[in-house]
C-alpha cells in the first residue's frame, strides 16, 4: 500500500494521502480496506491526538470505488455491505477514537463521499464536486443511505442520493455538512490550522467528547446524559494541568494521562 496511501506523522497529527492520482484517487475495495486498517493503526498511537485524509495531487480526494480495478467475478457478484469477512470500511472508519478531518479538495465521489461522512469535520475547496452518484451505476450507497439523513436535512439528502447530482460547497456549508469552504490553494493551511488547534487540547476531553456525542447520538437526553463512554478525564493528570495552567495563565502541557 506505499505507493497508493502517504502518511506524515508530526507534532501529534497524522496526515494520510490517498495517492493515485492516475485514477482520480478511486480505491479498490482491498485498497479501501486497508485505508480503514491504516487510519485504524494511526488512531492507536500514543503520539497520535489528530488524524487528516486528504487525497493527492490537489485535485480528487477520492473518486470512490475504483471500477477498472474491479475484476469480472466482482462485477458479477460485488461485495455485500455488512456481510462477510470484511465489516464496511466506512464503519470502521467513523469508530476511530480520535478526530478525523476530512480534507476535500474537488472530486469527491460515491465511496469517497462516504469516507467524508465517516470522518468527524469535513472542510472542502470552494469547486469541490461532492455527490453520491450510485443509483446511476446500479450501486445502493449503503453507508451514504444511513448517514447522510443524520447529517442534512432529510429532503436534501434524498435529493442528493436519488439524483446522484452534486452537492456544492456553498449549500453544504449552508446545510452544516461541510464545517467550512476555502480557495482551493488556502484550504490545507485552514485544515492544519483547525487540526492543531485540537491537538493543543487534552487529548482525553477530546476523546471523551468524541466517544460521548458519537454514542449518544439518537438517544432520549435522559439516556445520553448517563453514558460513561470513553476516557474519563475526571481522574487525568491532564486535568489537574489544566487547571493549574489556568490559573498561572500559561499554556498547558498536555500529556494525555
Amino acid at each position: 500500500m506505499s505507493d497508493v496511501l502517504q502518511i506524515h506523522v508530526e507534532r501529534h497529527l497524522a496526515w494520510v494521502s490517498i495517492h493515485k492520482p492516475e485514477r482520480m484517487n478511486a480505491l479498490a475495495p482491498s485498497e479501501m480496506l486497508a485505508l480503514a486498517s491504516t487510519l485504524e493503526a494511526l488512531d492507536a498511537r500514543e503520539d497520535v491526538r489528530v488524524l487528516i485524509l486528504s487525497g493527492s495531487g490537489g485535485h480528487s480526494f477520492c473518486a470512490g470505488v475504483d471500477l477498472k480495478a474491479l475484476s469480472p467475478e466482482e462485477i458479477e457478484r460485488f461485495p455485500l455491505p455488512m456481510r462477510g469477512d470484511a465489516r464496511n470500511p466506512f464503519e470502521r472508519i467513523s469508530e476511530l477514537s480520535k478526530p478525523l478531518i476530512a480534507c476535500i479538495e474537488g472530486v469527491a465521489m460515491g465511496g469517497g463521499a462516504e469516507l467524508a461522512l465517516a470522518s468527524d469535520l469535513r472542510l472542502v475547496s470552494s469547486d469541490v464536486r461532492f455527490a453520491f452518484p450510485e443509483a446511476k451505476v446500479g450501486m445502493g450507497a449503503n453507508f451514504a443511505s444511513v448517514v447522510l439523513p443524520t447529517l442534512l436535512p432529510k429532503a436534501v439528502a434524498l435529493e442528493l442520493l436519488y439524483t446522484g447530482q452534486p452537492l456544492s460547497a456553498e449549500r453544504g456549508v449552508q446545510h452544516g455538512l461541510f464545517n467550512a469552504a476555502y480557495p482551493a490553494a488556502e484550504l490545507r493551511a485552514n485544515v492544519l490550522d483547525l487540526a492543531n488547534v485540537i491537538a493543543g487540547n487534552a487529548p482525553l476531553s477530546v476523546r471523551r467528547l468524541k466517544a460521548m456525542t458519537s454514542k449518544s447520538h439518537g438517544l432520549p437526553i435522559s439516556v445520553g446524559l448517563r453514558l460513561d463512554v470513553g476516557p474519563n478525564p475526571y481522574t487525568s493528570l491532564d486535568r489537574v494541568e489544566g487547571l493549574r495552567a489556568f490559573k498561572e495563565k500559561r499554556a498547558p502541557q498536555f500529556l494525555g494521562h
